[in-house]
């Protein structure tokens, strides 16, 4: 072999060397907050090729590692917010910047992912807050330009135009996580979203009961259309009260491959989604379910998981008389699997773990509602594998605190998504820095 040829071959196995050390960081004198096996004190960590390595105490650590010295900071797996609209929104009051509503002429079809966006701004702004990974949730029907509440009901729309049945369904959720410069997409149609309650009836013309009769009316659609697809195509069966985009979101469904998420609060209506995924044979997660207290014990029979807001607290409609700050701390008592959420807009800036420490002020210990931000949403969305948890082999998606992250004046100071550290800086940050007045008088943006 010619010498050129040969210092070729070392410069490009330098090149591979000096890019796996790279990869490699170890972060020391840590608590590590593995979420499913305790709390190591004075611990270290080992990010490798994007996955943990090693953690423990007195670990070995690599030759050529990145060390970051953590000085007794906290360490814990990304956080998960298990729905928001996050990369399909920027900004509420801007229509040309929502993303997140199925509109006038699709339902249970909606899919989120053909909207998602790498560029948004929210993300990095996200990851300040120690969000590594989000459940992206559609919301039924046009934006509604109010409170947050508002939007997360979105009364308005129609689907008269599309089939004989109102557009009960807001669409298929999906997985996004939050490194920067990647595609954000980790999984698609995770789930199909449902509105109940008073934004069920709402949609159906004003009665609950109307809305559940559609809704099994058109679960039982998609049971057929799954059964006699070809003589669909040859125009040979019963009519559908949903066209075939839907129809084809909802097999998943009827099939118990994908959960419904099914928004409800009233405890009357909590129990007929239970008593519709037993009927229908189908999985179901919950979200909101501010008066799920008082029939904690029946979801937690069911095997039914929740999506829950600590905050929720006030009688804001009749759905809700009974909501109370301590539902999170009564369901988890009753066994319940609970996942806690924030602001389904990330632009509110209401983090997920301001929620958790709420929780924990109101009866949940401080590791259930560590979990309830971590584990848990990566068990109800079958992402615990990958993530979750501080554990050897999973996802290096870590986040390193100055000090407990349920603390209100907690933040991170190194996010890791996949063992790679994300930017730590935000446009918001970055447009006050430009327009700051220094000691002369003038912003940086003037001179």
């Amino acid at each position: 072999m010619s010498r050129p040829v040969v210092t070729l071959l070392a410069l490009i196995a330098a090149s591979l060397g000096s890019q796996a050390n790279a990869d490699i960081i170890a972060i020391t004198h840590a608590r590590l907050e593995t979420v499913t096996a305790g709390a190591i004190d004075d611990g270290t960590i080992i990010l490798e090729n994007g996955r943990i390595a090693a953690l423990g105490r007195n670990i070995a650590i690599p030759p050529n590692a990145r060390v970051i010295d953590a000085a007794r900071g906290v360490v814990t797996p990304g956080i998960i917010a298990s729905s928001t609209n996050i990369t399909l929104n920027e900004v509420n009051m801007v229509a040309s910047t929502r993303d997140d509503a199925s509109g006038d002429r699709l339902s249970a079809g909606f899919d989120v992912t053909y909207a998602v966006n790498p560029a948004s701004t929210l993300l990095a702004i996200a990851r300040q807050t120690g969000v590594t990974h989000s459940i992206v949730t559609p919301t039924v029907g046009r934006v509604s330009f109010g409170s947050e509440e508002q939007d997360h009901r979105a009364l308005q729309g129609g689907g008269d135009d599309v089939g004989t049945q109102p557009a009960l369904f807001a669409g298929q959720a999906a997985i996004v996580q939050l490194a920067a410069g990647t595609d954000p997409l980790m999984r698609a149609k995770v789930a199909v979203v449902l509105d109940l309650g008073e934004a069920g009836a709402s949609r159906a013309g004003g009665s609950r009961g109307a809305s559940l009769q559609l809704v099994r009316s058109a679960l039982a659609d998609a049971r057929h259309f799954s059964q006699h697809r070809s003589a669909y195509e040859r125009g040979e069966t019963r009519d559908y009260g949903l066209p075939m985009v839907d129809l084809e979101a909802l097999v998943p469904v009827v099939q118990g491959r994908t959960p419904l998420l099914v928004r409800v609060n009233r405890a009357a209506d909590i129990r007929q989604a239970l008593r519709l995924a037993r009927e229908a044979n189908i999985r179901v997660i919950l979200e909101d379910a501010e008066e799920g207290w008082l029939v904690a014990d029946e979801i937690r029979a069911a095997r039914v998981p929740v999506l829950i807001d600590p905050q929720a607290d006030l009688p804001r409609s009749f759905e809700s008389l009974a909501a109370r700050l301590d539902n999170a701390a009564r369901l988890q008592r009753a066994g319940v699997t609970i996942a806690i959420k924030g602001s389904k807009n990330f632009n509110s800036l209401r983090p997920v773990r301001i929620n958790a420490g709420t929780a924990v002020a109101y009866g949940l210990t401080r590791d259930e509602a560590l979990a309830a931000i971590t584990i848990n949403p990566a068990r109800i969305w079958n992402i615990a594998e990958r993530t979750g948890s501080l554990e050897i082999g999973k996802d290096a998606d870590v986040v390193l605190w100055n000090g407990d992250p349920l603390e209100t004046l907690s933040y991170p100071l190194r996010v890791f998504i996949g063992g790679v550290e994300q930017p730590a800086g935000s446009r918001r940050q970055e447009l006050r820095d430009r327009y700051m007045h220094d000691e002369d008088g003038y912003p940086p943006a003037y001179r």
